[in-house]
């Protein structure tokens, strides 16, 4: 990285708070926090008494052992808007440079601390709501996803090596440098774990951004009564009209380390009310794009049928009501008593398989890319089989490599950068 500035930043949460950090990287990083302490900082911890602002802690990280690999420095002062707002000022007035979103990540990038891919994972764990979602992002920091990626590029390497090496041996018809039934096995191999990666891609968005549950049945089942039981407030209002409920009413709920985006659905019945009928239209609609479809019941109702519920859904019948009635061999709750315990138990059960402890990805950017990368090894396997030669072979295999490099950062444009970066904190 070229760039010659000194950035600055606030990197805890904007607000009165106990303690803040003030962040600054950049090769004067060290000398403009010298003048502000009055004092040379040769260690890499030192107390800053400075009259007229603060007693701070000041922490200095050189070149390139740092986030950034640039100098860093970062300045714990008492949590006062003043303080923070007063030491950011002295800074860019001695030359400093207020940073970009996500600016102090964006380094790091560049002067090669991560990859793109474990960049994005800084974002992604700041974000991270759940045990389960800071397990998902910290694994990606830590290379887990790039080390596998960089395993599949580095055998799609070897392979166009091989195959471009025939190319220059061009009038020799005869010479075959790259083995076609180890090109096979290995371009098998390389299949199965992009398909691998992309399928658990549902698994990644549902850890990240929670399991969509529908909470479908009947008119005055107690569904709305279920959704306040499960968050534990009144969030929507009960009432023993039918069709109470018009819309969807959607809500998050973590059940262990899990997060669940709960969405409380229109009683489904035939009705000639306009509006009640866009509410049921809905609730189909919630259907379609839940993981998990709670089917709520009433035990003293004998017509408990669900219909239009596609195969690829998890459904779990419950009975309500149980303080007046209770099912035999079935799941029965009492939402109106708070007695859901069960319901929860089995809602952990079913999302118990998203700790299956392999590789995930959950971002958008990285499953597109995925997906291209498998379109051009399937390619490849086919024109192996119609008998193409290296030269369209290496085309693909080129294609998938630069698929990849686009995920890890090695093939990237600014534009992409500016987007992904864009998306931080500033002081991240």
């Amino acid at each position: 990285m070229t760039d010659t500035e000194t950035i600055v930043a606030l990197s805890t949460a904007y607000g009165v708070g106990a303690i803040a950090v003030v962040r600054l990287s950049g090769p004067c990083a060290v000398s403009l926090a010298e003048r502000l302490c009055r004092k040379k900082l040769p260690r890499q911890v030192h107390f800053c008494s400075v009259p007229d602002l603060d007693d701070m802690v000041v922490t200095v990280f050189r070149a390139p052992h740092s986030f950034t690999g640039e100098n860093v420095v970062e300045i714990s002062c008492h949590g006062s808007l003043y303080l923070q707002q007063e030491i950011q000022r002295r800074l860019i007035d001695m030359g400093a440079r207020a940073a970009r979103a996500g600016e102090f990540t964006q380094r790091a990038f560049m002067n090669g601390k991560m990859d793109l891919m474990q960049a994005e994972a800084v974002a992604d764990l700041i974000a991270a709501q759940t045990r389960e979602g800071a397990a998902l992002a910290l694994n990606q920091l830590r290379g887990g996803v790039s080390g596998e990626l960089a395993v599949l590029r580095e055998h799609l390497l070897k392979l166009t090596s091989l195959l471009e090496l025939e190319l220059d041996f061009g009038d020799h018809e005869d010479l075959e440098f790259a083995d076609r039934s180890e090109l096979t096995t290995l371009a098998e191999q390389i299949e199965n774990k992009l398909s691998q990666l992309t399928e658990s891609f549902q698994t990644g968005n549902a850890i990240k951004n929670g399991i969509p549950v529908a909470i479908v049945g009947k008119t005055n089942v107690g569904k709305s009564t279920l959704l306040n039981a499960l968050l534990g407030e009144e969030r929507a209002i009960v009432s023993d009209i039918h069709g109470t409920t018009r819309d969807t009413i959607e809500e998050t709920l973590v059940i262990d380390g899990v997060l669940f985006r709960l969405i409380d659905t229109a009683g489904l019945r035939t009705t000639h009310d306009e509006i009640e009928q866009q509410g049921i239209e809905r609730s189909r609609m919630a259907i379609d794009k839940a993981q998990i479809v709670i089917h709520l019941m009433d035990p003293t109702d004998e017509t408990t049928e669900l219909t239009d519920v596609p195969a690829d859904k998890v459904v779990i019948p419950v009975y309500n009501k149980s303080d007046l009635l209770t099912v035999p061999g079935q799941l029965c709750i009492s939402a109106k008593n708070g007695d859901i315990a069960p319901l929860k138990r089995l809602l952990a059960d079913e999302a118990s398989h998203l700790r299956t402890g392999g590789t995930v990805i959950s971002s958008m950017r990285h499953y597109e890319a995925l997906c291209r990368a498998l379109d051009a090894i399937r390619a490849m396997q086919r024109g192996m089989k119609d008998n193409l030669s290296g030269e369209w072979l290496s085309e693909d295999l080129r294609a998938c490599l630069d698929a990849l490099g686009e995920i890890t950062g090695q093939i990237t444009s600014q534009e992409v950068l500016n987007n992904i970066f864009s998306k931080f904190c500033i002081g991240k």
